[in-house]
């Protein structure tokens, strides 16, 4: 079922929030299903641009983008959407309704250091044959004489998480416009506390 669209969606569709963390809910059939609860705090419209959340000491630049709106914001972010009013704070209620299809993207947590079963899902080498320690190990990189190097892109061990990820086909479950919180039905990347970008999908 396609979103009808409202006034306000013509020109908005994306909205910044901070990841509180998981939990459940019961539909109206009263099955349990896994929520993601996203606080949608200090959201205002600066030209282009959005004002996210509060923080008591923010550097001279960003205090610039905002002198006319009197903010301190943690965050600053661009929108796609245009003819937006500068200074409207925005409520979740007019760009969301339960049901709506959204994607959500954020920071995934990291992972630090991974070797190559971890990180990519190799299977490892043989347990026999004299490999008595090289069970989790890459096998062999090398390309022979020629091209004589190893190609770019080679899936190896290395840093493993904290990287933008976008999950989609999520649906909105519930708003709470009284507690500025909307929980989403599934699984969202990041941290708790994370930044998180709800995008709706047409």
């Amino acid at each position: 079922m396609i979103p009808q669209p409202r006034d306000f969606l013509m020109v908005m569709d994306t909205i910044y929030g901070f990841k509180i963390g998981q939990s459940q809910a019961f539909d109206k059939d009263g099955r349990r299903v896994p929520v993601t609860v996203v606080k949608i705090d200090d959201t205002v419209i600066n030209k282009h641009q959005v004002a996210v959340g509060t923080k008591k000491n923010i550097k001279s630049p960003i205090l610039g983008m905002v002198k006319n709106l009197n903010l301190k914001p943690l965050f600053i972010r661009k929108l796609e959407s245009e003819n937006l009013e500068p200074g409207k704070k925005l409520d979740i209620s007019e760009i969301f309704k339960a049901g709506d299809l959204v994607k959500v993207t954020g920071i995934s947590k990291g992972k630090g250091f991974a070797g190559v079963v971890k990180r990519h899902g190799f299977k490892g080498g043989p347990k026999t044959h004299g490999q008595s320690n090289r069970q989790r190990h890459p096998g062999s990189i090398g390309q022979t004489t020629t091209p004589g190097r190893v190609y770019k892109g080679k899936r190896m061990a290395g840093h493993m998480g904290n990287a933008q990820a976008t999950v989609t086909g999520l649906t909105v479950f519930a708003i709470k416009p009284e507690e500025n919180l909307l929980e989403i039905n599934g699984l969202v990347p990041g941290g708790k506390g994370g930044l998180v970008k709800i995008t709706r999908q047409i």
